[in-house]
């Protein structure tokens, strides 16, 4: 840590994202994924001589709408270029993407580090077509240990947002708070559903270290296969000790490209990166540039719902929850959605957004599902809610009842009625059961007349086990201190 802190960090991140849309950016070929390989395809994915793009006006709009929400400024002109290169998994032999102007510039996406906010520049949003799918034989699928690749052209021509952060980022958890935030703000603007499973939000990394005196940046190294937040911090965390250790030993840290190994939770060089490449830009020939008048801004802007931070900000402020909670609810667009629903027919916010971030997203983040996709409705969870207001069922035997809730979407009356769960809250039931226990634990009954309050909870605890946890709690502790006080 004392050698970490002779250094500055400098991180920069490249975010693609693909888009939502019916059809590729520039054909007819409808989207999907896990498709049977190559039969989303046609001649002008596939770059066949003499056929002819045609822009994705829906694709236009989606990427407009990232850069509006991410404070760009929006060139109103803006053209296509091709990007020449040559790989398997493109099919033209070039790229077709944007320049020197962009679709959005100079925006910024503020990141609350809880104790500071940090301000990320975005230095572009730029729209571009994504390539094909190379896939390796093998069990590892990596291309170093296969004897063979298979090229799937089904995502060649895919929509394609192309994000890039300035080198404001101090850190790997900055960088894994800052890609969390993109992610949900593109969530929210229902563009894309940002898998990062799937590939259809990637990330590169930019890193460099460098000493803290002066304004110079290092030498950078660009990290690939970060497809998760863990493991864009953890390769980030990796990356910045072995520049460090390089300099340290007096030697030059080289630009190169790294993979990061999520087995070993290393970073290995791919390939160097010393003479920059020569794409050859130059405009597309067959794309008529971009007009975008004020008129179609405007309208696209008014597309753009309540963002994460403002709707935080609104439900501390109308439903009176923690900033903590609140940011919670808030960054999940589904959830959010859920809540306020709830808080139509339950009017008390507080202890819906417990059971919220509580036991529900825990069978969520189990089952590796959506609130959207659960079988919950908001109106059965106020309805079971209500009844544990009425002291029909105690908060222990309500986890059960919401966990049969979760798994068949029954509601939650009719659960209770099947089993049998309604709190027992006569008296005159839990009396001779009570009598039972403490004849049974005559130890902790002296313990409680000596003052130990604890052994009042034991008591209160087999009573609980005889009843098969129906028993009112709060009535069975004040039977229990009457009969022994």
């Amino acid at each position: 840590m004392e050698k970490e802190n002779k250094y500055r960090t400098v991180i920069g991140l490249e975010t693609h994202v693909e888009l939502s849309t019916a059809t590729k950016m520039f054909c007819g070929c409808r989207l999907s994924f896990g498709d049977e390989k190559n039969i989303n395809t046609c001649p002008v994915c596939l770059g066949h001589p003499g056929s002819l793009p045609v822009t994705n006006k829906k694709a236009v709009e989606y990427a407009l709408k990232i850069a509006l929400a991410l404070n760009c400024r929006i060139n109103k002109y803006t053209i296509f270029h091709r990007k020449n290169y040559f790989y398997p998994d493109m099919p033209k032999n070039y790229q077709i993407s944007q320049y020197d102007i962009p679709l959005g510039v100079e925006g910024y996406l503020d990141v609350d580090m809880e104790t500071y906010v940090r301000r990320v520049g975005i230095t572009r949003v730029h729209m571009e077509e994504d390539t094909g799918k190379l896939l390796h034989t093998g069990t590892t699928g990596r291309i170093s240990e296969s004897s063979s690749s298979i090229v799937d052209f089904n995502r060649a021509g895919t929509p394609l947002i192309e994000i890039v952060s300035e080198p404001d980022i101090t850190s790997p958890e900055e960088a894994r708070e800052y890609l969390i935030k993109l992610r949900n703000l593109i969530l929210f603007l229902d563009v894309s559903d940002c898998s990062m499973e799937e590939g259809s939000l990637r990330c590169d990394a930019n890193v460099s270290v460098t000493g803290k005196k002066g304004n110079k940046i290092g030498t950078k190294t660009e990290i690939k296969n970060l497809n998760s937040f863990k493991f864009l911090q953890k390769g980030l965390e990796y990356e910045v000790k072995r520049q460090i250790k390089v300099l340290e030993s007096n030697e030059r840290v080289v630009q190169q490209t790294r993979h990061y190994d999520s087995k070993t939770g290393t970073t290995k060089a791919l390939r160097s990166k010393e003479e920059a490449h020569d794409y050859r830009y130059f405009p597309e020939p067959d794309l008529v540039p971009i007009c975008l008048e004020d008129g179609v801004i405007e309208e696209v802007r008014k597309t753009i719902p309540e963002l994460p931070s403002r709707k935080a900000e609104r439900f501390k402020a109308e439903y009176g929850l923690s900033g903590d909670d609140c940011m919670f609810i808030a960054n999940d667009r589904d959830m959010a959605d859920y809540f306020e629903e709830c808080c139509k027919c339950y009017q008390n916010p507080a202890k819906i957004a417990n059971w919220l971030m509580g036991d529900y997203s825990a069978l969520l983040n189990k089952e590796k599902i959506t609130i959207k996709k659960s079988r919950i409705t908001p109106a059965s969870l106020c309805d079971m809610l209500r009844i544990m207001d009425e002291g029909k069922i105690s908060s222990r035997i309500a986890k059960s009842v919401f966990e049969e809730m979760f798994n068949t979407g029954k509601d939650p009356a009719s659960i209770i009625e099947n089993r049998g769960l309604e709190q027992i809250s006569d008296g005159a039931v839990l009396e001779p059961i009570i009598d039972e226990v403490i004849g049974e634990n005559p130890e902790p009954v002296e313990e409680f007349r000596s003052g130990k309050e604890k052994a009042l909870g034991f008591l209160i605890g087999k009573v609980m086990a005889k009843t098969g946890g129906k028993a009112n709690p709060q009535l069975a502790n004040e039977i229990i201190r009457k009969k022994i006080s």
